[in-house]
């Protein structure tokens, strides 16, 4: 639009192409009682189309075709919440016979199709907003003076993917890509979860609800002593800790998952990891094959036993009623335990394994 004084060029970078007002729009009515403008004004302006958390631009071209300085000032005015649109300027002044470029920014909420709480009882939801910029020059008085104006459309539809499988003709139509929205927010969610089907089956990443489906498909039970983490991680390593069941290694792979102390498979004394399992070997007195001295324990030995050691790095860190009901169910019935916790444990420079 060219005015004696300013003229001024719209250009939107996301055009609506055919696009249809929508039935289901609403406001119109209040718009045009509002005195911006006429319906018929509104719609022969510019068209611009906004998706979803998609920012759409209209750049303004704003040119002085006058002898004196110009201090602009824009507005928008619409049926449309404020924080919809954002100006920006490259500044306000505006020197005689010199051009300038401001650019409109509209970017709507994520949610707006999905979020129904804006809804009145009775009412639809408006897809089909109007608009007004006016170009004001600001006087030093403090005045305003309208030099030029100009209508805007904004016309919010969803993204549907579905119309990239149709033909270029077919996409021309608004109507035709609000209908295939109804069948892809319908399928979608379903496609999206088998594209993802792999984290469902991952205790790591599944739901908190899949949890107890996964627990049964290794036979794992689920406790409630447990926290979630715990669990997760629990029936992730169930396979691996079957494997070593009755073992030193499913032993200490199982306390390390809950207490979540190192397994410190590079040190090599025992007595120095922050688990360490001791056995007790020795024979006892073995008729014919026992040197008095030697090998020979007064009263007999334990075997079959063994001594398992904590050093927790934080106090709270090991509940030590549930280890041993870690150890009770993977030890072999016919052993026997002890059960040491401490108090802290500093470790500097143990011995490597080569």
């Amino acid at each position: 639009m060219t005015s004696q004084t300013l003229h001024l060029k719209l250009t939107a970078m996301q055009v609506a192409d055919a696009v249809q007002p929508s039935v289901v729009s609403i406001g119109t009515a209040d718009f045009q009682h509002s005195g911006l403008s006429t319906q018929a004004s509104v719609r022969s302006g510019c068209d611009v189309l906004i998706y979803p958390q998609e920012p759409s631009e209209i750049v303004l071209e704003l040119e002085n075709l006058g002898s004196r300085n110009l201090r602009l000032n824009l507005q928008v005015e619409g049926n449309f919440p404020p924080e919809w649109c954002r100006i920006g300027m490259e500044g306000q002044d505006l020197a005689p016979r010199s051009q300038m470029d401001a650019v409109l920014y509209f970017q709507i909420p994520h949610d707006f199709f999905e979020d129904q709480a804006s809804l009145s009882p009775g009412q639809s939801l408006v897809l089909d907003y109007y608009c007004r910029l006016n170009v004001y020059h600001v006087e030093e008085s403090g005045g305003r003076q309208l030099l030029e104006t100009s209508a805007l459309n904004l016309y919010v539809r969803p993204r549907s993917l579905y119309l990239n499988f149709l033909p270029a003709l077919y996409r021309e139509v608004d109507f035709i890509g609000r209908f295939l929205k109804i069948f892809e927010q319908s399928f979608e969610p379903a496609v999206q979860t088998l594209d993802t089907l792999w984290a469902y089956l991952n205790p790591l990443t599944a739901p908190e609800s899949m949890l107890p489906f996964l627990a049964y498909w290794v036979a794992w039970p689920m406790d409630n002593r447990w926290t979630l983490e715990r669990q997760r991680y629990l029936i992730h390593s169930a396979v691996e800790l079957y494997r070593w069941r009755g073992t030193k290694r499913g032993l200490r792979l199982y306390i390390h998952l809950y207490t979540n102390l190192p397994l410190d498979n590079h040190i090599l004394k025992e007595a120095d990891k922050h688990i360490g399992i001791e056995e007790i070997s020795g024979q006892g007195f073995v008729l014919g094959d026992t040197r008095l001295a030697e090998d020979a324990m007064i009263g007999g030995g334990r075997p079959y036993h063994f001594i398992v050691h904590l050093r927790p790095e934080r106090p709270g860190q090991v509940d030590e009623q549930l280890v041993r009901y870690i150890i009770d169910q993977e030890k072999p019935a016919f052993c026997t335990y002890e059960l040491y916790i401490e108090e802290s444990l500093a470790i500097s420079q143990l011995p490597i394994a080569n």
